[in-house]
């Protein structure tokens, strides 16, 4: 809106001058308004002024010598010029007319039919309409600019979820171009394909969806946990579209089950301490009266045999809780500067036998120098040997078996190990490192526990990915 006595500045770029006279004339009667008004004859000068952006209204003749007013309006458009641009014309042309509106011209005047009126009309309009359009802009600047910046993915579909738009997040989320993302269909990215269509039907009956935990597929890096919004919107036209974010809790999720793990060890170390010395005490009585029958049975071969036989047992029952509690004990380390590819060769080559007798391939594909960390060797070739021979034991023998050692040292220092064995499921998976867990026929379920022990010991974290059928990767993070 103009205020009353605001200055505002006026260019009138005509090459007929006495066409420049009459419509400052004009302007100098709008006794409500303070006018300051400029002229230029040129195209080229015109488009200088423009590009100064030191008028708030330019009126434009649509002959300007061999150019036209059409020319210029469209070139400064395209300079990103804000203020009203009026064409000027001096005859009626309905086809000029709509193509000035094309360009982007903000109205149309005819010299002709010019008047006191119809100029304050039409400048008080152009101003009002160029104020409400930079606000508009300036709002979608703001939102995009959110859009763009915000670490959450935050995109817009079709009904039926193929992408429109997408934002930075959702391309570095799913390590693609953003390009080649609009077009695909955003439920094709959850690894559980089921859960689309419980998805779509909680859309359909409660048009909205909130912080559902969705598992995505990344090409690059494996799975991704995230938390999943989408809302059923409709736009001016009436045209329905999902409009969703996702937030990654990835980290999260480690952070998570790595403490959970950690509670888990600590509660079945300290179940372990107490089992350890309730059993200890009648199995030390049993071995005193083990002792004094023995004496006792001198020359009685019968039952000499049978005391022996007691005393074994006993035997191996201590041993067995010592080893209990060995491995639910925190270890102590000696770490020094040593690189991860040393120690993964040497696992390499303690392995190479037992992985030929079966046909597996042993690869390493180190793509970092940068991959030195404090180590105690001896500890971290223990807990990466327990890794390998889950992957060398899940081999069938029905297809040639490969294992491949990468090391990587991008956003941190990672080694990551990858089979081609018979997978695991999610329930296994997640039951991996639990104490006394195990799928093997004569396992106890410590040796995941000890690798556990040992890996955060050197401040490191295990996740695992496995796909019956498929394999297994371990992606161990050194912080």
């Amino acid at each position: 809106m103009i205020k009353k006595n605001e200055l505002l500045k006026i260019l009138v770029i005509d090459d007929d001058e006495d066409d420049y006279f009459i419509i400052a004339d004009y302007l100098k009667s709008f006794t409500n308004y303070n006018f300051v008004v400029d002229w230029c004859h040129s195209f080229d000068d015109g488009y200088e002024r423009i590009k100064e952006r030191q008028y708030a209204i330019y009126l434009i003749d649509y002959r300007l010598s061999i150019k036209t007013g059409l020319e210029l309006i469209a070139k400064a458009i395209a300079f990103g010029c804000e203020e009203p641009l009026i064409l000027l014309t001096g005859k009626g042309n309905p086809e000029i007319d709509m193509e000035a509106m094309k360009v982007g011209a903000t109205d149309y005047l005819v010299k002709s039919e010019l008047s006191t009126e119809k100029l304050e009309r039409c400048i008080r309009y152009a101003i009002e309409r160029s104020g409400n359009i930079k606000l508009i802009k300036e709002k979608e600047r703001r939102f995009r600019s959110i859009f763009e910046n915000s670490t959450d993915t935050i995109f817009t579909t079709n009904e039926n979820g193929i992408i429109r738009q997408m934002n930075s997040a959702g391309s570095r989320l799913l390590s693609k171009e953003k390009n080649k993302l609009e077009g695909s269909n955003v439920f094709s990215f959850l690894h559980d394909e089921a859960q689309a269509a419980t998805l779509l039907k909680q859309l359909a009956n409660h048009k909205e969806i909130k912080d559902v935990e969705v598992e995505i597929v990344n090409a690059e890096v494996g799975i991704k946990s995230c938390l999943l919004s989408l809302s059923i919107e409709t736009d001016d036209q009436q045209h329905v579209y999902l409009q969703g974010m996702l937030h990654d809790i990835t980290e999260r999720k480690k952070i998570e089950n790595n403490v959970l793990q950690i509670e888990k060890l600590g509660a079945a170390g300290r179940f372990m301490r107490t089992l350890a010395h309730e059993v200890r005490n009648p199995l030390n009585n049993i071995n005193l009266a083990v002792e004094q029958l023995q004496h006792d049975s001198e020359g009685n071969e019968d039952a000499i045999m049978f005391l022996e036989i007691v005393q074994r047992n006993s035997s191996r029952i201590n041993s067995l809780i010592t080893e209990l509690l060995q491995s639910l004990r925190e270890t102590s380390t000696e770490k020094k500067e040593i690189a991860l590819s040393e120690i993964v060769d040497e696992v390499i080559e303690i392995t190479k036998d037992k992985a030929g007798l079966r046909n597996i391939k042993l690869k390493s594909n180190y793509t970092t120098i940068l991959d030195v960390i404090p180590a105690d060797k001896n500890k971290m070739i223990l807990a990466l040997l327990n890794l390998v021979n889950n992957s060398i034991e899940a081999m069938n023998g029905e297809r040639e078996g490969v294992i491949v050692f990468d090391i990587k040292n991008d956003d941190k220092l990672q080694l990551i190990i990858t089979d081609n064995g018979s997978g695991m499921n999610d329930e296994n998976r997640r039951r991996l490192f639990e104490p006394y867990y195990t799928t093997k026929r004569n396992g106890m379920g410590l040796g995941m526990v000890s690798s556990l022990n040992i890996l955060q010991s050197h401040d490191a974290t295990i996740t695992v990915e496995s796909a019956v059928g498929v394999g297994t990767k371990c992606v161990i993070s050194f912080n």
